[in-house]
């Protein structure tokens, strides 16, 4: 039972990395600090993307399952939990570079505008 726990802690903790790295830039116009965290986040979750990786969370989450007496899974966590809603069919490897390179445009379009949003405010 706290194998499973800890599975499905790891599993939240997953989702909160990636949602930080797509939307962690957001954060930064209100807390500047933030984004000592967070671009190291979008570093991270572009490379494992990038190079087709797997996150260390991804084992840590299946070795805690198999401890609960269940299955683990193939592949990466974007691939076993988002896969299925995006491409039903399977998702390519082009897909992955598509999301390392996405990550980055998105993030860096975000900074634009935060750097934008600061100078504006700035006497």
């Amino acid at each position: 039972m706290f194998s499973k726990i800890l599975a499905d802690t790891v599993l939240l903790i997953h989702f909160a990395f990636v949602s930080f790295a797509v939307f962690g830039g957001i954060f930064v116009l209100y807390k500047r600090s933030l984004a000592w965290f967070h671009i190291p986040v979008v570093l991270w979750s572009s490379v494992i993307n990038l190079g087709g990786w797997i996150c260390p969370l991804t084992p840590l989450e299946n070795y805690f399952r198999s401890q609960a007496g269940r299955a683990g899974y193939e592949g990466g966590f974007v691939q076993h939990y988002l896969e299925s809603l995006v491409y039903p069919g399977g998702m390519p490897r082009n897909f992955e570079l598509i999301a390392g390179i996405s990550i980055l445009a998105w993030n860096g379009l975000v900074y634009l505008f935060v750097l934008l949003y600061w100078k504006r405010r700035q006497p």
